[in-house]
């Protein structure tokens, strides 16, 4: 495997040796143990076209604990700015041969185009609302952490569907692993196009919320949509944000989960948000280190 550019260039075998190599590295790292410089001496490029927080920084958390050099291009201070095409970026960081790019990008396809060009392992850290494996693999943890299998959970996901890249990795990732999954939007906020088929799906979340054992709430991805469709956000928590009554809705077995960034008081409550016993969406967070340690080694290490 030289790239990751989505779940649907994974095999089941090769997820679940994903999640239990980040699963060996969460322990590492909780426990204080120390970490096999695995990527020692190799260089890692970052390139996000588009903003990001966790992300980035737990992909460059993840190379620095395996002990490789970061490095991170900036396009606003690029030749991008001088009108270089993103093909001749790509050949001249080619050239340079890093050892592997990690790649963020609002055009479909981007890193699959970057990986058909370059040498080195490219790495989906999400492209256009296609695809975002990295986080939909962190999630697959996270909810092994917390219930202790994936099969036959019922997962439910809130909110914008249909720009969420977050969405479109995890439904492939997660009914491949054999969970039920739901919906829950509005008609305008659903894909076109669903990533895999059976997905029950609700426009109300009274409906859809219970008997669901994870709900995932999802931001409303304005800068992919016209925003006038949602012109005022406490009408959109009124009706679809996930409240502490909605959450008993689902029952007490119920865990919450956000991708971030959090919009509070629009598609999640603060109450639910920090519940201290009911939301994973710090874990998540935590858990997106030794996911991506667990990426990173296993196609870079030799």
């Amino acid at each position: 495997m030289k790239d990751l550019t989505g779940i649907n260039t994974l095999s089941n075998d090769d997820i679940l040796a994903l999640l239990d190599k980040a699963q060996a590295y969460a322990d590492a790292l909780q426990s204080g143990a120390t970490i096999k410089q695995s990527l020692a001496g190799k260089t890692i490029l970052t390139m996000f076209f588009e903003n990001s927080t966790r992300t980035r920084l737990s992909f460059e958390m993840a190379a620095h604990r395996l002990g490789a050099s970061v490095i991170h291009w900036d396009p606003e201070t690029s030749s991008a700015k001088k009108n270089e095409s993103f093909l001749d970026t790509i050949l001249t960081i080619n050239a340079m041969h890093p050892d592997a790019v990690i790649v963020r990008h609002s055009e479909f396809e981007a890193p699959v185009f970057m990986g058909k060009r370059m040498q080195c392992s490219v790495i989906n850290a999400g492209d256009s609302w296609r695809e975002h494996p990295s986080q939909a693999l962190l999630d697959a943890l996270t909810i092994r952490q917390a219930k202790g299998k994936i099969e036959g959970l019922t997962i439910t996901l809130c909110g914008d569907v249909g720009h969420s890249r977050v969405a479109a990795s995890n439904f492939q990732l997660l009914s491949r692993m054999g969970a039920k999954l739901r919906v829950v939007a509005p008609e305008f906020l659903l894909p076109q196009k669903w990533a895999v088929e059976g997905i029950e799906t609700f426009t109300r979340m009274e409906d859809g919320l219970p008997g669901s054992d994870i709900i995932m709430t999802l931001r409303n991805q304005k800068e992919r949509m016209d925003p006038s469709r949602i012109p005022d956000d406490a009408v959109f928590h009124r009706e679809y944000g996930l409240t502490a009554d909605r959450l008993d809705l689902a029952g007490p077995q119920a865990l919450v989960m956000h991708p971030g960034p959090v919009n509070r008081g629009v598609e999640i409550a603060d109450e639910v948000a920090d519940h201290p016993t009911r939301s994973l969406i710090l874990r998540q967070v935590s858990n997106g280190i030794p996911t991506r340690m667990a990426i990173l080694d296993t196609l870079l290490s030799p």
